[in-house]
C-alpha cells in the first residue's frame, strides 16, 4: 500500500480518468469519421492536434481523419506524458501495447520512469523499467532495489557504471549507498580519479575524494589540482613525498602544463625528476609528452628530443610529429628518416603518402617523387589533388550514380519508421524526422539504406544523404555527398561579400552538413555556424538582417551572415582563403598567433604543423570541399594549390586562375523535390 500521499492521489485521479474515457474510446465505440482529407490537410490537423495533446488540452476532435496518418501515434502519447501524474497504468498499458516499438511509446515510458523516480513511486517505476535505457534510468532501478531492502552487489550492480568517468546526478545516491555497504574500497575508488584524470573530469575526482580520509583525501585533492591548475600544483610538488599518488599528480600536471607551455612544463620536469622515483612507465609517459608539445610549438630541438626517446615511449603522435618538425625546419633527411619509421597503418593515409613524395622530390629524388604522386593523384582529397598539381595530372574525380528504380524506391518510403521520418521533416520538425530515421535507417540492408538517402536528398533533407555516404564509405555519389542546396542564395551572398562560392559551398558542408538546425555546446548556430554575438557584430557592420539568436537557424539570414564573416576573415589574411579557414575553425586569435610563430613556412608545411588536430583535418577538408564544390558548380575548380598563397601574400579571389581538368564530368544539379503529394 503506498503511503506517499501524491501516490495516492495519482491513483485516484487515474481512475476517474480511465472511467471518464471509457465510453468515448472503448473499443467496438463508433467514431465519427471525417471525409478524405489531402495530405497537406492532414498536416495541418497533425499539428493543431499535437499541439492540444501536448498542451492536455483535447486533442481527438482536431485528429478526426488522422487514424491512418503516419504520425498518429503521437497524439495520445503525447496526451498521457502530459497527464503522466494522473493517467492510469491502464491506459498506459494499452498504449505501449498497441504500439510497442515505436518512439512515441518509449518516449511515454521514460516519461512514467521519470515521473516515477522523481516521486519515489518504485512500484510504478519497476512495472515500467526495461534494462538498457541509460545510466540515469539504471541508478534509479538501484535506488528502487534498495529501497526494497536489498544491498548492492558490486560486480552486478555497479562494475559498469563504476567504470565511466561521468555519471548522471540519479547516480549520486546510489555511490553514497555503496560507500556505507563499504564496497568502494580505496583501490577502487582510486582506480576510478586515475581514470577521471585521463579523462579530464574533476568533477568526478572531487566527488570521488569524499570517499577518501586522511592522506587519501588530501592526495584526491593535489590530483584535482593537477587537472585544473597544473603550474600552481607542480610549484608546490618539490614540497610532496615522494609516494605513488604523489607521482601520478605531478606527472598529471606535467602532460597538461604541457599542452600550454611546453617549454615551462620542461623546466619543471628538471626540476622534480632528480626527487621522485618514477617508474618506466610513467617517465616514458612524461617525456613523450613534453617532447610531443615541443615539436607542436615548433622547439628547435624537437627532432633530437623525439629521436631521443625510447622505444616504448613512442606513440602515433611523436612518430608523425618527428616529421611534422622535420618539415617545419627544412630538414629533408630527417624528414625522410622520420617517415622510414611510420607505422604501415599510418603510411596509408594519403597525408603521410604525399609528404613522401615531397620529401623525395626536395632530396632529387624525382622519379619516387613522381611514382608516389601518381599514384596519390587518385584520391579526390586534399592530398590527391595536390599530389595531382604536383605531377601536373586531372583530378581523379568520377561520379557514381544510383539507378532508378521506383519499387525499391516506394518499398524503402512506405517503410513505416521512413514514413514518420519524411512526415517529420516535411512538418520541419526536425529532431522528431532524425530520431525515426535513425531507427529505421539502422534496419535497411545497404542498397535500400542508398535509395533511403538519396530519396531524402531530393526532397531536400541533405544531411541524410551525407552522413549516409560518409559512414558506409560510398565516397563516389558526390551529387548526393555534396549538395548544391540553396544554390541561388549561397552564390548570391558570396558573390556580395567577394568571396568564391565553392569555398562558402565547402564551409557550410564541413560545418553542419545542411543540417539547417545545428547547435554547437558553444552555441553556435545553423548552417555556417555563427555565434549569436558574431552575427549581431556582422549584421551591425554590414547592415544584413539579423533578429536574434534563433533566426539563425533560417538560411536566409544565416547564410548572408556566414559568407559576410567569412570574407572578414579572408581580410584579416590578406584574403587568403585556407588561413581564413582555420581562422572560422580555431578562432582568428589562435590563427594569427600561429602565423607569427611559423609565418615563413610554406603554405603546405603550415597546414601540415597547425597545433590543433581538428583545426588541421578541418583546413584540409573545406579546400578539398571547395575543390569539389567548384567542379559541381564549374565543371572545372580552381586548383587546390592556387588556394595556398604564401602568407604575406594578397590573395585575390576575383582572379580566375587557370581551371584544373578534371577526369569525369560533373553531375548536374538537382532541384529538390515537392512533398506536397508525399506520403
Amino acid at each position: 500500500m503506498h503511503s506517499n500521499p501524491s501516490v495516492i492521489m495519482r491513483a485516484w485521479a487515474r481512475g476517474l480518468i480511465a472511467l471518464a474515457l471509457a465510453g468515448a474510446a472503448a473499443p467496438g465505440v463508433a467514431q465519427p469519421t471525417a471525409p478524405s482529407m489531402s495530405l497537406q490537410q492532414q498536416r495541418t490537423a497533425f499539428r493543431a492536434a499535437y499541439a492540444a495533446a501536448q498542451a492536455g488540452k483535447a486533442w481527438q476532435p482536431l485528429a478526426q481523419g488522422l487514424q491512418a496518418y503516419p504520425l498518429y501515434p503521437y497524439l495520445e502519447s503525447a496526451q498521457l506524458q502530459h497527464d503522466v501524474a494522473t493517467a492510469s497504468h491502464a491506459q498506459v498499458d494499452a498504449y505501449l501495447a498497441r504500439y510497442a516499438g515505436l518512439i512515441p511509446a518509449d518516449q511515454l515510458r521514460r516519461a512514467e520512469l521519470q515521473w516515477s523516480a522523481r516521486q519515489k513511486d518504485w512500484s510504478t517505476f519497476r512495472h515500467y523499467y526495461q534494462p538498457g535505457l541509460g545510466d540515469a534510468f539504471t541508478c534509479d532501478a538501484l535506488q528502487a532495489q534498495l529501497a526494497d531492502g536489498q544491498p548492492l552487489d558490486f560486480d552486478r550492480d555497479l562494475a559498469a557504471l563504476w567504470d565511466k568517468t561521468r555519471l548522471p546526478p540519479a547516480c549520486a545516491p546510489v555511490l553514497d549507498a555503496a560507500f556505507k555497504q563499504g564496497l568502494l574500497t580505496p583501490q577502487r575508488v582510486w582506480e576510478r580519479i586515475d581514470r577521471a584524470a585521463r579523462a579530464g573530469r574533476g568533477a568526478t575526482i572531487r566527488q570521488s575524494s569524499a570517499w577518501l580520509a586522511g592522506t587519501g583525501a588530501s592526495d584526491a585533492a593535489h590530483m584535482l589540482a593537477a587537472l585544473q591548475d597544473p603550474a600552481a600544483l607542480l610549484q608546490q610538488a618539490s614540497t610532496f613525498a615522494d609516494t605513488p599518488h604523489a607521482r601520478a599528480a605531478i606527472a598529471l600536471a606535467l602532460k597538461r602544463l604541457a599542452r600550454r607551455d611546453s617549454a615551462k612544463a620542461q623546466t619543471y620536469w628538471q626540476a622534480l625528476a632528480p626527487h621522485f622515483r618514477f617508474d618506466d612507465a610513467r617517465r616514458n609517459g612524461i617525456l613523450a609528452t613534453l617532447a610531443l608539445y615541443n615539436a607542436v610549438d615548433l622547439g628547435p630541438d624537437a627532432i633530437e628530443r623525439l629521436a631521443a626517446l625510447p622505444p616504448a615511449a613512442q606513440t602515433d603522435a611523436t612518430r608523425e610529429w618527428r616529421v611534422r618538425a622535420a618539415v617545419a625546419q627544412g630538414n629533408w633527411q630527417a624528414a625522410a628518416t622520420a617517415l622510414q619509421l611510420l607505422t604501415p597503418a599510418q603510411m596509408q593515409h594519403d597525408e603521410w603518402r604525399y609528404w613522401q613524395a615531397r620529401v623525395a622530390q626536395q632530396l632529387g629524388q624525382a622519379s619516387a617523387a613522381l611514382t608516389g604522386y601518381t599514384a596519390l593523384a587518385g584520391q579526390a582529397t586534399f592530398y590527391g589533388f595536390l599530389a595531382a598539381d604536383r605531377a601536373h595530372l586531372p583530378y581523379s574525380i568520377c561520379p557514381a550514380t544510383i539507378p532508378a528504380d521506383p519499387p525499391l524506391e516506394h518499398a524503402v518510403e512506405t517503410i513505416p519508421g521512413m514514413a514518420r521520418a519524411f512526415e517529420f521533416f516535411a512538418l520541419d520538425m526536425l529532431p522528431e524526422a532524425r530520431r525515426e530515421w535513425n531507427r529505421a535507417f539502422s534496419g535497411l540492408t545497404p542498397r535500400q539504406q542508398r535509395q533511403a538517402a538519396a530519396l531524402a536528398s531530393r526532397r531536400g533533407w541533405y544531411d541524410r544523404a551525407v552522413f549516409a555516404f560518409g559512414k558506409s564509405g560510398d565516397l563516389d555519389y558526390y551529387a548526393l555527398r555534396f549538395p548544391l542546396a540553396d544554390r541561388s542564395r549561397v552564390v548570391a551572398a558570396a558573390r556580395n561579400a567577394g568571396i568564391n562560392p565553392a569555398w562558402a559551398f565547402a564551409i557550410i558542408r564541413a560545418e553542419t552538413a545542411w543540417q539547417t538546425d545545428a547547435q554547437s555546446g558553444a552555441d553556435a548556430r545553423g548552417l555556417m555556424q555563427l555565434l549569436p554575438g558574431t552575427a549581431s557584430l556582422v549584421a551591425r557592420r554590414s547592415g544584413l538582417a539579423y533578429a536574434g539568436a534563433d533566426s539563425l537557424y533560417d538560411p536566409a539570414v544565416n547564410i548572408p551572415l556566414g559568407t559576410q564573416y567569412l570574407a572578414s576573415l579572408a581580410a584579416r589574411f590578406n584574403g587568403s582563403p585556407w588561413l581564413a579557414t582555420a581562422a572560422y575553425n580555431a578562432g582568428p586569435g589562435n590563427a594569427r598567433r600561429w602565423v607569427d610563430a611559423r609565418g615563413s613556412l610554406a603554405p603546405e608545411a603550415f597546414i601540415l604543423t597547425i597545433p590543433f588536430n581538428e583545426t588541421r583535418d578541418y583546413v584540409t577538408r573545406v579546400l578539398s570541399f571547395a575543390t569539389i564544390y567548384g567542379w559541381r558548380l564549374y565543371g572545372q575548380p580552381v586548383p587546390v594549390s592556387s588556394r595556398l598563397p604564401a602568407i604575406g601574400t594578397a590573395y585575390d579571389a576575383a582572379a580566375d586562375p587557370a581551371r584544373k581538368q578534371v577526369v569525369c564530368r560533373a553531375p548536374a544539379a538537382a532541384s529538390p523535390a515537392s512533398t506536397q503529394g508525399s506520403p
